[in-house]
């Protein structure tokens, strides 16, 4: 039997062959596509983690920022009646540093202040 071909459009099992060759073909791009934007987007993330893991390195390792010590409390005034022991001990500091008083005589002063 001689052997019939067709010409002009394709018959109904061509027409399906035709369009499962498509679908696949465009499955297999978007998959592809989808594949590659996602591979992107987990380097993106795991560069991040590693820019965040060496920014805590960098603090952890950093010279800690000290906060600058609180004033000092201003000197208790002296009981009333009695003498400001704290203004007496530097007069005569300043009286030992002028070489007016001895290094016995300062500690003689002193004891009897604070004693």
């Amino acid at each position: 039997m001689p052997l019939l071909r067709r010409f002009g459009r394709p018959g109904l099992i061509g027409m399906a062959a035709r369009t499962a060759v498509v679908a696949g073909t465009a499955t297999a791009v978007s998959g592809g596509v989808m594949r590659h934007q996602q591979r992107k987007a987990d380097e993106r993330y795991e560069a991040q983690q590693y820019e965040m893991q060496q920014q805590a390195a960098q603090q952890q390792y950093a010279e800690p920022q000290y906060a600058p010590p609180p004033p000092a409390p201003a000197a208790a005034p002296a009981p009333a009646g009695g003498t400001d022991v704290v203004a007496e001990l530097q007069k005569l500091a300043d009286l030992k540093t002028q070489g007016i008083l001895s290094d016995a005589e300062f500690e003689a002063a002193k004891a009897k202040l604070l004693g």
